[in-house]
C-alpha cells in the first residue's frame, strides 16, 4: 500500500480540500475527500474528519471520521458509515475496520441493502478479499417496513446464526436458519442457499411442484435448470405420480442473434403399458430485413394425453407448420405447409389433410393521379389425404380500387377484379379425377355518407352505408371441392364484404346489395358508444348457403352490434343475428365488464341456434359470470362460473381465486370444480396453492 500512503501524505499540503491521484502506479488509484485532514508523524496515522469519502476501484466508503494507520495498512471508520459496492450493494454500520484496499475487514451493527432492494442485518460481520462476507446473528428479508407502523413484524424473514455471502459463486448461504411469517417461526432448516441479486439465471434445482388429482393421483415435479450458455438453457422436469408411471419432460430454449427457438417434449409409459408423449416446438429466424423463416411443431401420441398430464387444455387440434415469409414495401409472400392432428373422439386421422405447399403472394401498386391503385394476389395450394379427396389449386386475381370523396362529403369506393382458378382433383365423391377451372369477374361499389354533429364535449356520427356487388352465377361446379370455405359466419364483422365465403373454393355470385346504418357518440375523454345494423339482399338464392348461415334467402337475417364504453367503468358489446321476417334470434353474443378497480363484474353470453330440421347439432347456449373484488390492502378475490343453459341447465366450471400480493410475498389459492369429461380425463374438484417468496423462489401445489 505504498501508493495509498504516498497519496495520503499529500493531503498535508491541502488539509481542507479534496485530493485526487492519477499518476501511473502498480496499484489502483485512490480518491479521498474530507473537510479536515491531519497527520500524526510519530505514529504515522492520517485522520480525516467531516464528510469523509474514500473511493477505489468502484468501492466508496463514506463516514464522519476515518483514521488510516499507514504502518498497519488499516482504515478505521466511525459515524454514519456507508460502504457502496460496484455491484450496487450498500452496507451501513456503526464501526468498521478495513484494509487499505477496502476489501478485508470487520464491522459491527451491520445493515445491508442488496441490489434488488432486499435487506439484511447482523450484529457483527467480517469481509475477506472483497468477495466473501460472513455475518453473525443475521436477519434477511425482501419485505419493507410498514410505513405507518415500522415496529410491525415483516411478512416473512429469515433469521440465521450465520450467513455467508460469496460474491465469487454469487451465493447467499444460511446456517441454522428459521423462516418467520408475521413474526412467528414456521420452518427450520440447518442449511439454506439462494443466488444473490446479481444472478439472473444459472444451473440448479428450481422449486418443485406438488399436487393431487383424480387422473394421476399424488404428483410431484422436480425441475432442474441447465444453463448451457448465455443464450441457451434446458430445463429437465420429470413428473412422478402415484397412479401412473414417471413422465420425462424437458424444455429447451435458445436465442440466436437473428432468432429464437423453444422445444418442449415429454415421454411416459402409463399403467396400461402404453408409451405416450408429445412435442411442442416453435422457432423464428429473421434472415434479413426482407425474409424470415420458422416452424411450429405440435404432435401427441393420442387425443387426450396432453390434457390428462397437464400440458395443454381444451384445444381441439394440433397444428404443425413450417413457413418462409418475405415483406416488401408493398408486397408480401408467404410459403408454408400444414399437418393437422385432431383431438376429438370423432376425428378420423385418415381424413386429416396434409398441405404442401401453400403459397400466397400479394402486392399493391402506388396510388395513381386520381388515387386509384392496382392489386395482385396469387396462391398455390396442394392438399392430400390418406382417405378422401385430394385437391391441387392455383389461383390468380388482379384488381383495381378507386376511392373518391364527393364535394358533398359522401365517400365512394369502386373495386373491380378478375380471378382465375385452376384445379386438379382426385377421389372427389361422385366424379372422376380430372381438371376443373373457372374465371370469376367481380365488381363492387360502396357508398357511405358520414353526418357529424358536435354537442358540447361529445361528437355524434350518423353514417348510412350501401355496398352493391355483381359477379356471374354458377361459378361453383361440383367438380371443384370445398376445402377452405366450410365455415361460414355472417355477422357485423363481415357484413360489408363482397364475398361472405371465408376462402377461395366457393364464390358468391349474382347481383347483391348490402345496406346498413352506423351511429356513434364519441367523447373528448376517449369514451364512445356505437350501434351498427345491416342486412344483405340478393337477386337469386344460393343453395350453398344453409339456413344456419342466415344468407339462404333473398333477404338475409338482420345483423348488428351495440358497443357501450363511456368510460373505464363500463365495457359492453352485444352482437346479434335475427330472422328478418319473424325476428327470431339465431345468434347472440354478449360481453359485459362493469365496475372500478376495487370491484368489477364481468359476464359473457353466447347463443347459437341449431339448423332447422336437424338434431345432430342442438342449440348451444351458455353463460359465464365472474366477479373481481379487492377485499383489502393487497388481498383480492375472483369468483367465476360457466353454465350450459337450455332445457336442462348445468354448471360446466365453477371456481374461486384468492390472492395476497405485496412487494415480497405472494400467496395464491384456487378451488375449481370441473364437470366436463373426455374419455380418460375425469371431472372433479382441484385445489391449487402457489406460494412465492420473492428473491427466494416459489412453491406451486395442486392439492386435489
Amino acid at each position: 500500500m505504498k501508493r495509498i500512503a504516498f497519496g495520503l501524505s499529500l493531503l498535508l499540503a491541502c488539509p481542507t480540500a479534496a485530493w485526487a491521484q492519477d499518476r501511473e502506479v502498480t496499484e489502483a488509484p485512490v480518491l479521498l475527500m474530507a473537510d479536515e485532514v491531519s497527520h500524526d508523524r510519530e505514529f504515522d496515522i492520517v485522520t480525516a474528519r467531516g464528510h469523509v469519502e474514500i473511493a477505489q476501484q468502484g468501492r466508496v466508503l463514506l463516514a464522519n471520521a476515518v483514521t488510516y494507520n499507514l504502518k498497519r495498512d488499516l482504515i478505521t471508520a466511525t459515524g454514519d458509515i456507508s460502504l457502496l459496492e460496484p455491484t450496487g450493494e450498500v452496507m451501513f454500520a456503526d464501526y468498521v475496520e478495513l484494509t487499505g484496499d477496502l476489501k478485508t475487514g470487520v464491522a459491527e451493527q451491520i445493515r445491508l441493502r442488496l441490489a434488488d432492494n432486499s435487506r439484511m442485518a447482523a450484529v457483527r460481520g467480517t469481509r475477506a478479499g472483497g468477495v466473501t462476507s460472513t455475518m453473525e446473528r443475521a436477519v434477511y428479508s425482501a419485505c419493507q417496513d410498514c410505513p405507518t407502523d415500522p415496529s410491525r413484524p415483516l411478512v416473512w424473514q429469515i433469521k440465521a446464526d450465520r450467513v455467508v455471502h460469496d460474491q465469487t459463486t454469487k451465493d447467499i448461504q444460511y446456517h441454522d436458519a428459521w423462516i418467520e411469517m408475521f413474526g412467528v417461526p414456521v420452518a427450520y432448516t440447518p442449511y439454506l442457499s439462494h443466488p444473490d441479486p446479481t444472478v439472473k439465471r444459472r444451473s440448479g434445482f428450481l422449486p418443485p411442484s406438488m399436487g393431487r388429482g383424480e387422473d394421476l393421483g399424488a404428483t410431484i415435479q422436480i425441475p432442474y435448470l441447465y444453463v448451457l450458455s448465455p443464450s441457451q438453457d434446458l430445463t429437465f422436469a420429470p413428473i412422478f405420480s402415484s397412479d401412473e408411471g414417471a413422465v420425462l419432460y424437458g424444455d429447451h430454449r435458445v436465442r440466436f442473434q437473428t432468432g429464437e427457438a423453444r422445444t418442449r417434449a415429454s415421454l411416459t409409459e402409463d399403467s396400461n403399458g402404453e408409451v405416450r408423449g408429445h412435442i411442442d416446438a416453435q422457432a423464428r429466424f429473421d434472415l434479413n430485413e426482407t425474409w424470415r423463416a420458422g416452424y411450429e411443431i405440435a404432435r401427441s401420441t393420442d387425443d387426450t394425453y396432453m390434457r390428462r398430464y397437464g400440458f395443454q387444455r381444451g384445444q381441439p387440434w394440433l397444428v404443425s407448420r413450417p413457413y418462409v415469409e418475405a415483406f416488401g414495401s408493398r408486397t408480401h409472400l408467404l410459403a408454408e405447409a400444414f399437418s393437422f392432428q385432431g383431438l376429438r373422439e370423432t376425428d378420423d386421422p385418415g381424413q386429416s389433410p396434409f398441405v404442401l405447399p401453400s403459397i400466397q403472394y400479394s402486392s399493391a401498386g402506388e396510388p395513381g393521379r386520381f388515387g386509384g391503385y392496382w392489386t395482385m394476389d396469387a396462391s398455390l395450394l396442394s392438399l392430400t389425404r390418406d382417405e378422401g379427396t385430394d385437391s391441387h389449386r392455383v389461383s390468380m386475381e388482379a384488381g383495381y380500387t378507386l376511392p373518391y370523396t364527393a364535394p358533398a362529403g359522401d365517400i365512394y369506393t369502386f373495386r373491380a377484379s378478375l380471378r382465375g382458378d385452376g384445379y386438379r382433383v382426385a377421389d372427389l365423391p361422385g366424379d372422376d379425377d380430372g381438371f376443373a377451372g373457372r374465371v370469376v369477374p367481380e365488381a363492387s361499389l360502396e357508398w357511405r355518407y358520414p353526418f357529424t354533429r358536435d354537442r358540447g364535449t361529445v361528437q355524434e356520427v350518423l353514417e348510412p352505408i350501401v355496398l352493391g356487388a355483381i359477379s356471374p352465377i354458377g361459378q361453383n361446379p361440383d367438380t371443384i371441392p370445398n376445402e377452405d370455405s366450410r365455415f361460414i359466419r355472417f355477422d357485423p364483422n363481415n357484413l360489408f364484404d363482397p364475398n361472405h365465403f371465408t376462402g377461395l373454393d366457393l364464390v358468391e355470385g349474382g347481383p347483391r346489395l348490402t345496406y346498413g346504418m352506423r351511429y356513434g357518440v364519441y367523447g373528448e375523454q376517449g369514451g364512445y358508444s356505437s350501434i351498427l345494423v345491416g342486412q344483405s339482399w340478393r337477386l337469386n338464392e344460393m343453395a350453398l348457403f344453409q339456413p344456419e348461415h342466415g344468407l339462404d334467402e333473398n333477404f338475409s337475417d338482420l345483423v348488428g352490434k351495440i358497443v357501450l364504453s363511456p368510460g373505464p367503468w363500463l365495457d359492453f358489446a352485444y352482437s346479434f343475428r335475427i330472422d328478418e321476417s319473424d325476428f327470431q334470434r339465431h345468434y347472440d353474443e354478449l360481453s359485459l365488464s362493469v365496475g372500478a378497480k376495487a370491484a368489477r363484474l364481468w359476464a359473457d353470453y353466447l347463443f347459437v341456434d341449431s339448423p332447422p330440421g336437424t338434431s345432430e347439432f342442438p342449440d348451444r347456449e351458455e353463460v359465464s359470470l365472474g366477479l373481481y373484488l379487492a377485499l383489502a390492502d393487497r388481498w383480492s378475490a375472483n369468483v367465476f362460473t360457466r353454465w350450459a343453459l337450455g332445457d336442462d341447465p348445468e354448471p360446466l366450471t365453477t371456481g374461486l381465486h384468492l390472492v395476497y400480493d405485496d412487494e415480497c410475498f405472494t400467496l395464491a389459492g384456487s378451488i375449481i370444480d370441473n364437470n366436463t369429461t373426455d374419455r380418460d380425463i375425469g371431472s372433479g374438484i382441484s385445489v391449487l396453492l402457489r406460494v412465492v417468496f420473492k428473491t427466494l423462489g416459489e412453491v406451486p401445489l395442486t392439492l386435489m
